[in-house]
């Protein structure tokens, strides 16, 4: 095989449509553009930053900048409180991330878990997450149990 002997595949070139040559070909007078207005004249649909009657992105720029922006290395925690604690686990229960996914109060186990106050607890627990609040630290050493933080 030399270079003069490649050609390519059958179907893989096809000829460009030529407009505006006659009406036999499917495409004549108005070539596909419809009649009057923007559309049809020549050059129309040029213009960079138009947006059909929206005020265009860059003008808008200076009203968006203001909102702020959402950190790339953000932590999402899986939020869960000591009355939910309260209903599922039993006195001396150990509580770490994967008996919560097994009792499914968690949203993404791949996440982190936070442990907030909200609701009272009565029963000892021994709990391992990775975040816990003030208030819920101190209501759970208060009812006999312990707390450990993961790294």
């Amino acid at each position: 095989m030399k270079l003069h002997d490649l050609k390519p595949s059958p179907g893989a070139k096809k000829n460009r449509k030529r407009v505006g040559r006659g009406i036999s070909a499917g495409q004549g007078k108005t070539a596909g553009r419809g009649q009057k207005g923007y559309g049809a004249r020549s050059g129309s649909g040029g213009k960079l930053y138009r947006q059909g009657g929206n005020l265009p992105f860059f003008r808008r720029l200076p009203f968006m900048r203001g909102q702020g922006f959402t950190p790339i290395n953000r932590v999402v925690y899986n939020e869960v409180n000591l009355d939910q604690l309260a209903e599922v686990f039993e006195a001396n229960a150990e509580v770490t991330p994967e008996t919560l996914q097994a009792a499914r109060l968690l949203r993404d186990e791949r996440n982190p878990v936070v442990l907030l106050g909200r609701g009272e607890i009565d029963i000892p627990l021994k709990v391992r997450v990775h975040r816990i609040s003030k208030g819920a630290q101190a209501k759970i050493e208060a009812a006999g149990g312990s707390v450990e933080i993961i790294e």
